[in-house]
Formats: C-alpha cells, structure tokens, sequence
C-alpha cells in the first residue's frame, strides 16, 4: 500500500507541473501581433519554454533574446536561448541583460515587445545599476537567500541595485508596446514582484530596501549602501507615463498547479483540501502546523473514510546559521524531514514536497517522498532526523533512503508544491513503537 501511495503522490505533482506548462498555458493569452517588429525578451526557469511556445503559435516574424538556468533551455527558431547562473547571477547573467537591452533598442511606437517572464529572472537579467559591479550583486544575492528573507524582500533589494528590473527594461524598450506574460512564482501572485518585474512598475522603496536589509541584519558592500541612500536611484513607479503602453497577463500560478492536482485527487476517491496557494514561512515552522492538521484529520476520520489529502503551495524560506551553512538541502525536503520528526513515523500519513521547477535549492532533485516508515528506515540506517534537520542536510537524509523526486528541470516554476495523504484507521499509532 505504501507503494501505491508513493506513486498516487508522484502523479499529484507531476499534474500540478502539467498545468502549468508553457506549452499549455502561453498560447490562450498571446496578443494581437503588431503592424511593425515583435521582439520577444525573456527571463526566468520557464523562459526558453515560453518562447518555444510564442514561437509555435505566432503568426508572423519574430525576434529576440532570452535567458533561462543552466539546463533549462529549449531549441527555438528565431528567438535566441542563453543560459546562466542561478541564484546567484555570474558573468552569462550579465551578458544577457546586456543582450536583452539590445534586443529592445531602437523601437517606435508600432512595435511590440514581448516579455516572458517567470521566477528565477532576477538572478539571470543581472544588470549592476552605475557604480556597482557583479560582486556586488553576487555578495547581497548571497546573503539574502541564507537571512530566511522572503521572495518579496529579496526582490525589493534586488530592483533597487539594478539597471534593467525594477520597470526600468520598460523604459528601455519605450516608444513600443509591452505586453508581459507571467509564470507566477510568488505568494499573492503580483506580476511586478515575479523575477523582480522588469518592464513594470515597482511600488516598492529606497526606503524599504534599506529595511529589509536592516531587517535581516545584512552586511553589505560600501557601494551598495550608498547606493540605496541616494534618493535619485529610485526605480519607476506604477503610474509613470513609461508604462502606459504596457499591460500584463498571469498565465501560470500555484493556485492553477493546486487545482489540477485537486482534480486528480478526486478522480482517484480520495478527498482533495487546498490549503492555501500563497503559504509562507520558515519550511519547519510550517511542516509543523501541517503536522498538527493532519494528525488531527486522521483522528477525526472514521475507519471507512475516504483517504484525506492536503494541498498547498507558496513559497516557504530557510534561514542558515553558523556551521549549518554546509547543510546540503532545499526548503521542500527541509519542509518534509521537519514534517517527518513532527509526525514521528505515524502510521497513516504520507506526503510529497517538491519545487515545481525541479529543482529544490542548489540539489538535484526536485523534492522527495515521506512514507510512514521513513523514520523507521532512516533509524535502522544509524541516521537520526532530528541531527539532520538541525544540519540543514535533508537532502542527504532523503537520498539515503532512496526517496529523493527526481524530474530535471521541468522549464515551469509556480512555487512549492505539497500533498500531505492521510489514510483512515489507526491514527494514533505508529511504525516506531
């Protein structure tokens, strides 16, 4: 039966990651072509697909540049594929903003720029604003992911040390048109904070950069703070007359990924629960109050009830420390090592966590599978969860086991995805006692 579960859990993610497709989900929100040039630009993990996608759908001649993960990249026609470094942005990133701005010079008003965007954009269109350099871009990039600070936070940093996010590749591409399509990777799905929102604008501040930075307690280069103090480095804002020719579209979300996922669920009897689609936090601070639901649930199922699965998504942070900084992880099997020990092997729950892009922090692996024997399994192996947690090495302890999910890069990215099983009968017993 675990094996049954394992699998049913596997294909619940593997809809999530359907649903949103590029191929599925750019098609039905592409523009009216223009009567001048279309100039496709682009940037993020879906980025390459997408334009793929634009290609195999647009009638008539195109152009453009794009930059997407290292492995990410799809074969397209006309628009070119570059591939760099993410998180943190290296000498490929720079490259390609430099092309992508290239790309959009030169326009008039007849024109339509398409940009396709999708999460893991602000690390690949990396543009230093003047008086910065990459290193500093690679040093604020580095600290904010190991401060726990959220997508929102990290994006309100990175806009304000930039030359092209931040709305300002609107100004860039300006006389032309802009229609930005969007794979939403961010909770509360605002298209302008997604790959920190290059051609919109940002209602974000100098000011709030500086806190979270405070906030977080992050060292930064000399440049960079003077930088963020001098009022005339603000970016644009919403209501700018830069963006009046511009417009954007979600075409992917969670909530899209969580309700095909739900769907599968009650086509196979089981009872589908969303969550919530824009849940974040610490990954074990969460894992534990999905423990507690689920627990509860168990023990208010009746012995014939229909199986129970919780779903939910968003994008949850872990904040490294000291010696922990080594730990070899991501936020999804550091969300489910956490849920296992709150859990402590109880007998009738499952779950899967995995990042919808594939790949769950700097691993290979895009998450993993948690069976109710899992504690049982990993203690007969000499591994102890809880000294695995508190390493941040939930990666090795799932590989270990031989229950890491390993998709590649799936070239889509709407956040977390999690699934919690819950089976009825014996919900108070477990397969370490």
């Amino acid at each position: 039966m675990t094996e049954d579960i394992t699998e049913r859990l596997r294909r619940v993610f593997q809809a999530a990651i359907e649903a949103a497709a590029p191929a599925r989900c750019v098609p039905p929100h592409l523009p009216t072509a223009p009567s001048g040039r279309t100039v496709v630009v682009g940037a993020g993990k879906a980025a390459a697909a997408m334009a793929r996608a634009v290609e195999d759908h647009w009638p008539g001649a195109l152009s453009g540049v794009v930059v997407t993960p290292y492995g990410h990249g799809v074969t397209c026609r006309a628009v070119e594929v570059i591939e760099a470094a993410h998180p943190v942005p290296d000498n490929a990133a720079t490259e390609a903003a430099a092309r992508v701005l290239a790309a959009v010079s030169g326009l008039g008003p007849n024109d339509l720029v398409l940009a396709l965007i999708s999460g893991g954009g602000s690390a690949l269109l990396t543009s230093p604003a003047a008086g910065l350099t990459l290193a500093d871009k690679q040093a604020v990039t580095a600290a904010l992911l190991a401060s726990g600070a959220t997508i929102s936070d990290m994006n309100c940093v990175r806009k304000h040390l930039s030359a092209i996010k931040g709305g300002r590749l609107a100004a860039a591409l300006t006389p032309a048109k802009a229609v930005t399509l969007v794979v939403s990777d961010v909770p509360g799905d605002d298209p302008a904070t997604v790959a920190s929102g290059p051609t919109l604008g940002d209602a974000t501040t100098l000011e709030q950069a500086r806190d979270v930075l405070a906030r977080f307690a992050i060292a930064v280069p000399d440049a960079v703070a003077a930088h963020l103090k001098r009022d005339e480095n603000e970016t644009p804002k919403p209501d700018a007359p830069v963006f009046r020719d511009s417009r954007a579209e979600i075409v992917a979300r969670a909530a899209d990924a969580l309700d095909a996922a739900a769907a599968l669920v009650r086509e196979d009897g089981a009872i589908a629960t969303i969550q919530g689609d824009h849940i974040e936090g610490e990954a074990r601070t969460v894992a534990a109050a999905h423990a507690t639901e689920a627990i509860a649930a168990a023990r208010d199922m009746p012995p014939d009830a229909a199986p129970r699965v919780l779903l939910s998504g968003g994008e949850t942070t872990v904040t490294l420390s000291g010696s922990s900084k080594t730990g070899k992880g991501g936020r999804n099997s550091e969300y489910l090592l956490a849920l296992a020990v709150a859990l402590d092997g109880h007998r009738g729950i499952s779950a899967i966590a995995c990042d919808t892009d594939g790949i769950d922090g700097s691993g290979a692996a895009a998450g993993a599978v948690l069976r109710p024997d899992s504690l049982a399994r990993a203690e007969a192996l000499g591994m102890a969860a809880a000294a695995y947690l508190a390493q941040h090495r939930s990666f090795d302890f799932f590989a270990a086991l031989g229950d890491l999910v390993v998709t590649g890069p799936t070239r889509t990215n709407v956040n977390d995805f999690r699934a919690i099983f819950i089976e009825a009968g014996a919900p108070d017993t477990n397969l370490r006692r």
